[in-house]
């Protein structure tokens, strides 16, 4: 079954700052390697159609649809299916238990700051470690934002 996470922070830079914090490729590690060490993301641009990549050191991942983007606002991502070796591969019986599954980051006007937000679907037995795990990459983020 898919669950919908909500997680939040704010932070006191500006949108573009965090944007960059987030998804600036030596910036999307930093924060990402507390999932994952040496995980990483390839993507070809970010336009709305755009497939991306998500990935651990082996090539091994997901890939994903960019859905929605206005830069330093919103982007919305569609999981689509899993990466083996760098290569797509097709979606099977597992897979479409969590094919369409959806992640999205948003940046709103805080009290003293900017809010990020961040929406995800995720599996049940995924549910403990990402209710624990994604608030440290929150934090990550605010940090590399302060520095």
């Amino acid at each position: 079954m898919i669950n919908r996470l909500h997680f939040s922070i704010e932070i006191a830079a500006e949108r573009s700052r965090i944007w960059k914090a987030i998804w600036e490729e030596d910036s999307y590690r930093a924060w990402a390697s507390v999932f994952y060490e040496g995980s990483y993301i390839v993507v070809e641009n970010w336009e709305v159609g755009s497939t991306v990549h998500f990935l651990g050191p082996d090539q091994a991942g997901i890939y994903s649809q960019i859905v929605k983007h206005e830069p330093n606002q919103i982007i919305q991502f569609k999981h689509i299916g899993s990466v083996v070796k760098g290569k797509e591969q097709a979606i099977d019986e597992e897979t479409k238990k969590w094919s369409g599954a959806t992640e999205i980051y948003r940046l709103k006007e805080g009290d003293n700051g900017i809010i990020l937000e961040a929406e995800l679907d995720v599996m049940d037995e995924h549910l403990e470690y990402m209710t624990q795990t994604f608030p440290l990459a929150l934090e990550k983020i605010k940090s590399n934002c302060l520095n």
